[in-house]
């Protein structure tokens, strides 16, 4: 992946989203701190890369004291027929 800063991608906009449109992912940075990436518009997350986004960090609801319809209880990886 391609690294530019903050200066770079302001002058060189036009040619960063010629390459992102061939594919190519560039980050941007302010100094050495990452504050966004250019990602091809086509590129789309499915639930499981959204769900992977949030393991460690999201602590799903107790089935116990929550009766999950079972499309949310699938969405947070849980059976909902526990």
């Amino acid at each position: 992946m391609r690294t530019v800063t903050v200066q770079e991608a302001k002058t060189q906009l036009s040619a960063l989203l010629h390459a992102v449109e061939d594919g190519e992912e560039i980050e941007i940075r302010r100094g050495s701190r990452p504050v966004a990436r250019l990602v091809p518009a086509s590129a789309t997350h499915t639930m499981a890369d959204l769900r992977g986004m949030f393991v460690g960090r999201v602590t799903p609801p107790d089935p116990s004291v929550w009766d999950p319809d079972p499309e949310d209880a699938d969405a947070f990886g849980i059976d909902s027929h526990a």
